[in-house]
């Protein structure tokens, strides 16, 4: 945890705000968010045959339901890395700085 507090310190410093902070941890977690759902849609499309008997009144390859569960995804991982995020840009430069 010392590695990332250390590099906000010093992007605090050097005049970054809380707000450009924020937008980077969250635009990063968002893009392994949608690497990973990439891959778990590939994945899904691929073992839908296998899902078929599983499965009642849904084909396999609903559409809705692959854009409603990505949606919900998707809304889990922007919640999940905004607000560690907003925490994390509210540290004291000074303090990021001498935790170590």
């Amino acid at each position: 945890m010392s590695q990332p507090t250390r590099e906000i310190g010093i992007r605090m410093a050097l005049g970054a705000r809380q707000e450009q902070l924020a937008r980077m941890f969250v635009g990063h977690g968002m893009i392994l968010a949608a690497v990973g759902l990439a891959c778990g849609l590939i994945a899904a499309a691929a073992l839908s045959r296998l899902m078929t008997s599983l499965l009642f009144a849904v084909s396999p390859l609903d559409p809705l339901t692959y854009c409603l569960v990505s949606a919900g995804l998707i809304a889990a991982a922007a919640l999940a890395s905004y607000l560690p995020s907003r925490r994390a840009a509210a540290v004291d430069p000074t303090e990021a700085l001498r935790s170590e």
